[in-house]
């Protein structure tokens, strides 16, 4: 439990750094070899969380330093996976819609999950023997006196949160719409009659439906492990299930290529 507090207050200090890139409209933007979009925010962020993590000795694989071959973590029975800044064209974009991902994983799967929306400065955490969590305010002002698990879930509400919704509510992606995702929701339409479909970026599709402000999110597009990982934990441990699309099998983690095939969160009864 003292890892997952460490990679909680990583995680609000790495928010905090996203936050000065974010306030001073100075992004350096550049491209990764991929094309996607790499800001001095997602360096500050991955250098606050590497140095943070580093006292808990366990490896750390992270979006901004994912160049470790295979052969050298294949062996790993435990490590963290880490998207120092979820959301980047969201970040740039300016909405607010962009995350700090930290996932602990043992035997290839999410054990716990850490995600924090620097701009709102909320805090989803879970872990599969406590359950899922959501502090709504805080920041590095009140790390001082939250030092155990214990005092981070007397400050927070469990997940799911009772809602009054009276429609079958799907997420998806803001900005990375696919046939498939919208083929998918017509045959949701079609099942539950007039439903809502809510648009939401980086991981916070993954935090809607954990919470229970949406039933389901269908991501049939591509996404590498540090994107899922973290919600994936909180999910699971929110009693939703995680699982590769038209499957009813668990995604893994640690896989030679990193890419996730398309997956669905769904809330279960």
């Amino acid at each position: 439990m003292k890892n997952i507090v460490t990679a909680i207050k990583a995680s609000i200090l790495a928010g905090e750094e996203i936050m000065k890139v974010y306030e001073s409209g100075n992004f350096e933007v550049s491209s990764k070899d991929d094309n996607s979009p790499l800001t001095l925010a997602d360096k500050n962020a991955h250098n606050t969380i590497v140095n943070y993590l580093k006292a808990t000795d366990i490896k750390i694989l992270s979006e901004e330093g994912k160049d470790i071959e295979y052969n050298v973590r294949k062996d790993w029975k435990k490590f963290w996976l880490v998207d120092p800044l979820d959301g980047t064209k969201e970040f740039i974009k300016q909405n607010g819609d962009f995350t700090v991902n930290i996932a602990l994983i043992e035997n290839n799967l999410p054990v716990a999950g850490i995600i924090y929306i620097p701009v709102y400065k909320e805090l989803y955490f879970g872990e599969k023997n406590i359950g899922s969590f959501k502090i709504n305010k805080i920041s590095s002002n009140d790390l001082e006196k939250l030092n155990s698990i214990n005092d981070f879930i007397g400050v927070s509400k469990k997940l799911p949160i009772k809602t009054e919704r009276t429609k079958y509510t799907a997420v998806g992606s803001r900005s990375h719409k696919s046939a498939e995702t919208q083929k998918y929701f017509e045959t949701l339409q079609k099942k539950h009659g007039d439903i809502d479909i809510i648009s939401r970026g980086s991981s916070l599709k993954i935090c809607m439906v954990a919470e229970g402000k949406a039933d389901i999110y269908p991501r049939l597009g591509p996404t590498m492990e540090w994107d899922t990982a973290a919600g994936h934990a909180i999910a699971i441990a929110a009693n939703c299930s995680f699982t590769i699309a038209n499957t009813k099998n668990e995604l893994s983690y640690n896989k030679e290529n990193l890419l996730n095939p398309y997956f669905v969160v769904e809330k279960l009864n």
